[in-house]
């Protein structure tokens, strides 16, 4: 089972910047990984387990802001398809970076 973590939270203040903060490593102390800026994944054993990992995450919510969890199954995380732009770099990866001394 995994759960995805989303959330959308305030950073305008100091203390909202810092509340974001806290949660973020929370987050990753509790052992979730990010897949996006601001959506986190963790892998359990079993659906008890998510339960008492959503209730934590409950327990350590910031004051303000929108918190989304989904409860999914491996099989269903699996079949999550990979949809990528066109790859941008600043970077020269041909013979034209060579320079001969």
């Amino acid at each position: 089972m995994r759960v995805l973590i989303m959330f959308d939270l305030p950073v305008v203040t100091a203390h909202e910047r810092k509340e974001y903060a806290r949660f973020r490593k929370y987050l990753l102390k509790s052992g979730f990984m990010m897949l996006q800026e601001s959506v986190y994944c963790r892998l359990l054993q079993n659906a008890t387990a998510a339960d008492a990992l959503l209730e934590n995450i409950r327990r350590n919510k910031p004051e303000k802001g929108l918190i989304q969890a989904l409860k999914i199954t491996e099989k269903q995380y699996e079949r999550m398809e990979y949809i990528l732009g066109e790859k941008y770099s600043d970077v020269l990866d041909t013979d034209e970076r060579m320079v001969i001394l």
